[in-house]
């Protein structure tokens, strides 16, 4: 398929995990896709792949909570490429802790990647957005932010943050032809997971007896996700959230 040809997309946090193939699977369908992320030498490394498959990427480092390096990288893509079409706020980071137990500090970690990050990266492209009169942003939640998560009370409440603040964008900007939607993955196989279950080896059985499915999302999952939501076929939708989870949420 076509559907991002003569498009631009950037992704954050694309060096690995659903990001990654959140990247790739855009670049197969033709977007040229900026890959940003503070692992810079594994975004090359992604970047040069999908150019070895004739996609077209390039990776830019980015700290995603500092906010100059987040508008220096959003910069450096459009200078390269003279537009940004398609956002993906896609990183994200967490510790597996009780809340009770969860130091001070890390709550300002978890805040300043999981949500004021992606309000920052967002900021930086929506005048280029707004001038071209198209967008299209696709914000990665979690379904920790629906339902709620043993061991991730800060970082649900950055997701359940994210999903409001996809409703009141997609409120404001539609006027604009920008789009946003809200992508919930439940769990799924990522590096980020499996760091987590260092510490609890039984977790991802216990995750898979939760699913409906009895199986953990591949990144491939989220990704075929958006690519549809992103794409003009869902040129009518905004201000929603998808859970892409194996039926573990229904709601």
């Amino acid at each position: 398929m076509e559907r991002f040809k003569d498009k631009v997309a950037i992704v954050t946090g694309a060096a690995q995990g659903v990001g990654e193939a959140i990247a790739r699977r855009l670049a197969q369908e033709q977007a040229a896709v900026g890959i940003l992320d503070i692992q810079v030498d594994k975004a090359k490394a992604v970047a040069s792949d999908i150019g070895l498959r004739s996609g077209k990427a390039m990776a830019v480092e980015m700290d995603i909570t500092d906010s100059n390096s987040v508008k220096q990288a959003v910069k450096e893509v459009e200078q390269s490429w003279g537009r940004i079409d398609v956002l993906v706020n896609n990183v994200g980071w967490d510790k597996l802790m009780l809340f009770m137990d969860l130091p001070e500090e890390l709550w300002d970690k978890i805040i300043a990647i999981n949500l004021r990050g992606p309000i920052t990266v967002t900021r930086a492209v929506l005048d280029g957005m707004k001038e071209r009169n198209y967008g299209r942003i696709v914000n990665i939640g979690s379904d920790a932010g629906r339902v709620g998560s043993t061991g991730e009370s800060v970082y649900s409440a950055c997701k359940g943050g994210m999903m409001a603040f996809t409703k009141t964008l997609a409120r404001e900007l539609v006027r604009y032809n920008i789009l946003v939607n809200c992508i919930c993955p439940g769990p799924a196989e990522t590096p980020l997971l499996a760091s987590m279950a260092e510490a609890n080896p039984n977790l991802i059985d216990a995750l898979k007896k939760a699913i409906p499915m009895r199986r953990l999302a591949k990144p491939e999952d989220i990704a075929a996700a958006v690519a549809f939501i992103a794409s003009d076929e869902a040129g009518y939708i905004t201000g929603q959230t998808l859970s892409v989870s194996g039926g573990l949420t229904m709601a």
